[in-house]
């Protein structure tokens, strides 16, 4: 499953919140906004679908002025690691280790060309949300370098793939150089000089510790990304008394496609199915053991129209009848 550290979800929340945005826009989000505690990671359509939402209700713009909003802190132990690297473009030197904290759906390539050196941002757009974080990425890069060096570097140039919004004057004033929509790559553009500066903290010991810190972070991220199956479950366990969900049910709760929710099971090689059978199966046997609910009650929680094929379905996943199973 893609995914999007929650630090960042929560901080164009904040910043939508900060900029006026009504109540009633945020009961729109895919992942609620007052109930993000203690939650790592949100999917990647959640949160570009957060983009689409914000920009309709706020505006061209808002996507650059977040990223123009984010400090190192934000970052956790990410931006502690990229504060102590040995100079400001290392970050993108090692951009699959670093950035897999923050997701999985970043890829950065630097590009020397003399005195100029390009930084592409490898996501490919589709969808306007992904657009949007391709721009707060791109915003976000300039106040992070800043931080790392404590200077005032700045990109040369600024590209974008998709269509200029109808209102630049947030990109004129985040980026300060030559903004260019509609061409080949996602890119932002310095001096090689820049890229060189060394950071104001670098320290390559704390660095070393560091980085293994963003590791483990990074392996406990990603086990969260199973998150998805876990909610589909509990859909699952919920809809069970008034029958057996489809996938559409499901997918449609969770604001994404038949097909998106389908693959993500298949990442965690699963398949709907697999969860419904998982799911009945789990429920019968909490209910047989915990209760005192007849196989009559239980066959109807488990979404089984007659006792006879629940029965007969419960002995083919266990291999015992349910009173059996109880009496054991």
């Amino acid at each position: 499953m893609k995914y999007i550290s929650i630090h960042l979800y929560r901080k164009m929340v904040n910043c939508a919140l900060a900029e006026g945005v009504k109540l009633s826009v945020l009961k729109q989000l895919p992942t609620p906004h007052d109930a993000l505690e203690g939650i790592q990671a949100v999917p990647a359509d959640h949160f570009f679908e957060l983009h689409e939402i914000l920009d309709q209700a706020l505006g061209p713009g808002f996507a650059i002025r977040v990223g123009q909003q984010m400090k190192i802190e934000d970052y956790g132990v990410l931006g502690l690691s990229w504060r102590t690297c040995s100079w400001a473009g290392e970050i993108f030197e090692r951009s699959e280790r670093y950035f897999k904290l923050l997701s999985d759906t970043y890829a950065f390539k630097v590009q020397k060309l003399g005195t100029s050196s390009v930084i592409h941002l490898l996501r490919e757009p589709h969808r306007r949300g992904l657009e949007l974080s391709n721009e707060a990425t791109l915003s976000a890069t300039v106040v992070v370098l800043q931080a790392m060096t404590e200077t005032k570097i700045s990109p040369i140039e600024v590209t974008f793939k998709h269509d200029p919004p109808c209102d630049l004057s947030s990109y004129t004033t985040a980026f300060g150089c030559p903004v260019l929509f509609n061409q080949p790559a996602y890119s932002i553009t310095y001096h090689t000089s820049d890229l060189e500066t060394r950071t104001a903290k670098a320290d390559a010991s704390i660095n070393r510790f560091l980085v293994e810190r963003v590791e483990e972070e990074r392996l406990g991220l990603v086990v969260s990304a199973n998150k998805v199956a876990l909610d589909v479950e509990g859909l699952i366990r919920d809809a069970l008394p008034s029958g057996i969900p489809s996938i559409r049910q499901v997918s449609e709760h969770m604001g994404m496609s038949n097909r998106t929710l389908a693959r993500r099971l298949q990442e965690n090689d699963l398949t709907f199915r697999d969860l419904i059978r998982k799911t009945q199966e789990n429920v019968a046997r909490d209910l047989l053991l915990n209760t005192g609910r007849t196989v009559s009650e239980i066959a109807f929680e488990t979404g089984f129209a007659e006792q006879s094929t629940f029965s007969r379905a419960f002995k083919r996943w266990t291999g015992y009848s349910p009173l059996h199973f109880r009496n054991l």
